[in-house]
């Protein structure tokens, strides 16, 4: 007999077994810290990383680090019978070596990555059964802090988005009859999930309840006008209206279409549809020749250009301007065309587009008529995926809010290439999705000027080559800023860059003068939407920083400055960091260029600093909307000083 093989549950009751032998890991904070150490698998986390996890705002043992060194030593113990798995210490932390495969967590993941990229639904409906079935109750039960609780959140979210990719396939293979109870039970425990209302409405329709479909819509549209003030999203109105109608295309045998059918269909529409989507180039496109060899380091592969890259930077830096650039000098990469979308996660409405009308749109660019559209997503997303299976594309996602508004509309095979532009560092993606990041910058010094020059001509920059530096500086580098102030100065040939000098040095915190008349093209409001898109805790430390004298700032003192514990400045820090409205230029220490000093100076003279409500793809959060702007006490600081 093989000797048996350790298995490390998380989905449920937090347990390692050992062939039939229940392993016993401890008491609850010491199942803590084996839950932590497995959730982040063969990666290190700090010493004070599984302080505030396994304690979190709980009261701590007089000597925290000292006793998580023993509950390590008796977890080695515990494992010592368990071969190939060893917790090493790590500089400051402790990392747990161990087969990832044998965590339920990360088995389940990989399932379920593999099932939505998969070509035949039958394959797929398999795996995802295979990942729900690892489930055996509510994830890392009878685990009681606030870290693990959001954990448990997060992972009961993707059980959930499993559950309905199964379900649409299921009742694509014409399952509806069985599916009824299931999908009754769960729309009461979950009334508001729009996406599940509408699997149950299909059910009930091709049931032959057609009464009961169109009752149930009814109610769910109630529900989200009462507790959410919101109307059902486009693609259940458009159900509800195809069930009015009796819709042939609703019925079990359009259903029961599987990829291979859903490929006669792109088969049908033909490879004619070439799309050209990609916007025109930006002409006064300028430098950027370092990112420019990264982009397409990290877009080739072995066997060509495809997988996902993920563009990310402060608000401002450029990103849209850098992809759509490389997009037109790579098209001959992509000769079955470019589809672009401006997914609006961070832009003046405040609503971000949802991933499925980005799909519609994708599917009307690729030739499918209105008429051969599925209405049910995850058919739509199968489709889209069969469509792109043999094409070498260029997929561009522009402006995405987060990992969930892009994963429907990564392609699941072939020679694609999505490449996503966000605010956001978008890790989900890179962590799951195996997506490639490149981070932006500010322009150099050189490239700066080159800008200039493009847009003012040589001559104008060379008349005045201090100004010229100095208006650099007061525009920090940004690409957004340093356009603005080149287009006041082309505007008016006689307005000398020295002037525009004077004016940002006059204007409170050089920002009411970097403001072209439209809401992209002011300085401030570009901001503004990276600042409301933060939670509470966050946005009031953006404030606190425009206030701190030192060219950056450490967690420490960031907690002094917000009056707050180290755990919580640090969270602060970090989301400020991912959403680029801080960078960590060492590690530890964290600084923000001038223009994001002057809108955070800005915002915490003002008298209630509120931030508006902001919808997406994404539950909405609770949001204030921001006061008009009042001019600042205190005179700029000068080019270069940080936080």
């Amino acid at each position: 007999m093989g000797e048996a093989v350790a298995e490390f549950h998380l989905l449920g009751p937090v347990e390692v077994r050992l062939g039939d032998r229940l392993v016993d890991v401890g008491p609850a904070r010491q199942r803590g810290v084996l839950t932590v150490l497995l959730l982040a698998a063969n990666r290190r986390v700090s010493t004070d990383q599984l302080v505030e996890r396994v304690w979190g705002d709980r009261r701590l043992p007089d000597h925290p680090r000292n006793v998580v060194q023993t509950y390590v030593s008796l977890l080695r113990r515990a494992l010592a019978a368990v071969g190939d798995v060893a917790i090493v210490r790590q500089s400051s932390g402790y990392m747990i070596n161990v087969d990832e495969r044998l965590v339920d967590v990360h088995e389940f993941r990989g399932l379920v990555g593999p099932a939505r990229a998969a070509d035949k639904d039958s394959d797929a409906l398999s795996l995802f059964e295979r990942a729900l079935g690892l489930w055996r109750g509510e994830a890392l039960d009878a685990l009681d802090t606030p870290w693990l609780n959001g954990v448990r959140v997060a992972l009961e979210k993707e059980r959930l988005a499993a559950e309905r990719d199964a379900t649409d396939i299921q009742l694509l293979q014409g399952r509806h009859s069985a599916l009824l109870a299931r999908l009754s039970g769960w729309a009461e425990e979950y009334p508001l999930d729009e996406r599940l209302a509408g699997q149950l409405m299909l059910a009930l329709f091709r049931s032959g309840r057609q009464a009961d479909a169109l009752r149930l819509y009814q109610q769910v549209r109630e529900r989200l006008a009462t507790e959410l003030g919101a109307d059902p999203g486009r693609a259940l109105q458009q159900l509800h209206q195809q069930i009015l109608a009796d819709d042939p295309a609703l019925a079990v045998a359009s259903a029961q279409r599987d990829d291979a059918a859903w490929a006669a269909v792109g088969a049908a529409v033909g490879k004619a549809t070439v799309p050209r989507q990609l916007p025109a180039a930006i002409p006064h496109f300028t430098g950027r020749a370092d990112e420019l060899k990264a982009l397409t380091a990290l877009a080739g592969q072995a066997d060509g250009i495809r997988g996902t890259v993920v563009v990310s930077g402060t608000a401002g830096i450029g990103k849209t301007a850098l992809a759509v650039h490389w997009g037109q000098r790579a098209v001959e990469s992509f000769p079955d065309g470019q589809l672009y979308v401006n997914l609006r996660g961070f832009d003046r409405t405040g609503t971000a587009m949802r991933a499925g009308a980005a799909l519609r749109g994708f599917l009307a660019a690729l030739g499918v008529p209105p008429a051969r559209t599925p209405a049910d997503p995850g058919a739509q997303a199968g489709l889209y995926r069969s469509l792109l299976a043999d094409r070498r594309m260029l997929v561009l996602l522009d402006n995405a809010r987060d990992a969930e508004q892009v994963r429907p509309l990564i392609p699941g095979a072939g020679g694609c290439l999505v490449l996503v532009t966000s605010r956001e560092r978008l890790t989900g993606l890179v962590a799951v999705e195996g997506a490639r990041p490149l981070v932006l910058d500010l322009l150099t010094p050189g490239d700066a000027r080159d800008l200039l020059a493009r847009r003012l001509g040589a001559e104008r920059v060379g008349v005045e080559p201090d100004a010229v530096d100095t208006l650099i500086g007061l525009c920090a580098r940004l690409p957004l800023a340093l356009n603005i102030a080149a287009a006041r100065l082309v505007a008016d040939p006689s307005f000398s860059v020295a002037a525009l000098v004077r004016q940002l040095r006059d204007a409170p915190g050089s920002l009411a003068a970097l403001d072209a008349g439209d809401a992209a093209a002011d300085v401030r409001a570009v901001f503004s939407w990276s600042y409301n898109a933060l939670g509470d805790r966050a946005a009031r430390m953006f404030r606190l920083l425009g206030v701190h004298p030192g060219p950056d700032i450490t967690a420490p003192a960031a907690a002094r400055l917000a009056a707050t514990g180290g755990d919580e400045a640090r969270a602060a820090l970090n989301e400020l960091a991912a959403a680029h409205l801080l960078t960590e230029h060492v590690p530890g220490r964290y600084v923000f260029h001038d223009l994001l000093r002057a809108y955070a100076v800005e915002l915490v003279h003002r008298p209630t600093p509120r931030r508006p409500r902001r919808t997406g793809p994404c539950p909405a959060q609770s949001r204030q909307r921001l006061q008009p702007a009042r001019p600042l006490p205190a005179r700029p600081r000068p080019p270069g000083s940080g936080p």
